[in-house]
């Protein structure tokens, strides 16, 4: 197999284990199997409930046909690169991403670099690429377009099918969550602003963070409450500083935690981090990977008198955590 050419394997799910496997392609012309596919088009960064309505409703079409079906997802987002964006913005690493759409069945994933050629190719351009290297038969969306300045609408690009032998299906209708159109940019909001609930709601599943487990101050050890200090990928958003009730996924085991997104301002810290504190756990567990579920935001980050204060309100937190995560 080829270096670029891997399968991705979902090893587990958080409510129902269960595997999937999908082929995972770094760019277009990679793929090395033509054969009649349905193909959906877009960033899908966060792989939220009306990213999901889009792709199940293309699995569920494809299947009873025997069609392939294919996601090409762009990296970097596409606003990275035209509007220059270099504050964190992303909501799913480019693994957990392919991972989300395994998931929901998708059979190949194209992991499309987004670059000056690519934001300059004309749609008309694009399409034939897809038409060349899948076969595409139908171009899955909701309201979406494609090509250099968004010039491959759907009016334009049903009359190109009509040549090239595809047509466009188009997801009607919003998913709603709370009365409101869910969206990535509406997750990003409620990210900063501290609101899981919201966050949560739109994705349909808990908002996820991973990282190598490395050595930190080990202040929290000096007061009895060991934390996990994650290597996290900068280029994600992290939730508004604070204290959250989180699930620690460690080798396919689930763990309590309470999480701390911040600069610890009692210890005038600067370096913003992530740190967890496994409950009821203790074990050496630097260099593996942990896995965090965001579930509920417990309370706002702050600056204590000093230690003494510091673990009288951790320990609250930690009450407050067992009670919340152990009552679901």
């Amino acid at each position: 197999m080829r270096p670029y050419l891997r399968t991705v394997i979902d090893q587990f799910d958080t409510i129902r284990p269960m595997i999937q496997s999908a082929i995972r392609v770094e760019q277009l012309s990679e793929v090395n199997e033509k054969k009649p596919t349905f193909v959906a088009v877009g960033s899908f960064d966060g792989v939220h409930l009306g990213h999901q309505a889009v792709l199940q409703k293309m699995v569920a079409a494809a299947k009873p046909k025997g069609v392939r079906t294919a996601v090409l997802t762009f990296f970097p987002h596409p606003k990275r690169v035209i509007q220059q964006l270099t504050e964190p913005y992303y909501l799913t690493t480019l693994d957990e991403r392919v991972r989300l759409l395994a998931k929901l069945g998708i059979d190949l994933i194209i992991t499309h670099p987004f670059n000056e050629t690519v934001r300059h190719t004309r749609a008309a351009d694009f399409v034939a690429d897809l038409c060349h290297y899948l076969d595409m038969r139908q171009l899955w969306g909701g309201n979406f377009a494609l090509g250099y300045k968004r010039e491959g609408d759907i009016p334009f690009l049903r009359q190109l099918g009509k040549e090239k032998g595809y047509t466009v299906e188009q997801v009607e209708g919003m998913v709603m969550w709370q009365g409101e159109r869910v969206s990535s940019s509406r997750i990003r909001r409620s990210l900063l602003e501290g609101d899981l609930a919201e966050v949560n709601g739109c994705l349909g599943r808990p908002y996820c963070v991973s990282g190598v487990v490395v050595e930190g101050q080990k202040m929290g050890r000096t007061i009895g409450f060991p934390t996990a200090n994650l290597d996290y990928w900068t280029e994600q958003l992290l939730p508004d500083n604070g204290v959250y009730a989180t699930y620690a996924w460690l080798d396919g085991v689930r763990h309590l935690a309470a999480t701390n997104v911040g600069v610890r301002p009692t210890v005038n810290g600067h370096q913003l981090t992530v740190e967890a504190h496994l409950l009821d756990f203790d074990a050496d567990i630097y260099g593996r990977t942990l896995r965090l579920e965001f579930v509920a935001h417990i309370r706002p980050e702050m600056k204590f008198s000093g230690l003494d204060a510091l673990k009288a309100e951790i320990q609250a937190d930690v009450q407050r955590v067992r009670k919340l995560l152990t009552n679901i």
